[in-house]
């Protein structure tokens, strides 16, 4: 019988323009935490999580900027898609924290009950499940 391998996870990894805001936007705003800081001191990169969910963040220079996929093509609106159980109550768990919405919670044209968010950097998260 052949080991067949599986995949477990996957991150998205997103250059920052300012790490610590971004680090603070997951942080503060989304409920994530701070799992690894590289180097401790001065970070340049960090890994945040929130349950099995995972976001690389790396601050590369100041000329080096964020580039979400929808500042290159109208079409690709999301920079990352996160799968969640009710995201009627993530939605309202946002809501209270004052987030803005790029699009609100809704039963999409894509078979989703889903809403968007920009990050710090302008990242778009499509937070949803299919209906």
């Amino acid at each position: 019988m052949a080991n067949n391998a599986t995949l477990a996870e996957i991150a998205p990894f997103f250059i920052v323009k300012n790490l610590a805001a971004s680090i603070d936007f997951y942080n503060k705003k989304l409920g994530f935490e701070t799992d690894l800081l590289i180097p401790e001191d001065d970070p340049f990169f960090a890994i945040v999580s929130r349950d099995n969910v995972r976001i690389l963040l790396k601050h590369i220079a100041e000329d080096i900027h964020p580039v979400p996929n929808h500042t290159r093509h109208e079409w690709a609106r999301w920079d990352a898609f996160i799968w969640v159980s009710h995201p009627d109550t993530l939605f309202a768990e946002f809501q209270s924290r004052g987030l803005e919405f790029h699009e609100p919670l809704a039963d999409t044209d894509d078979g989703l009950r889903a809403f968007e968010l920009k990050d710090y950097d302008g990242y778009v998260l499509c937070f949803g499940k299919p209906l």
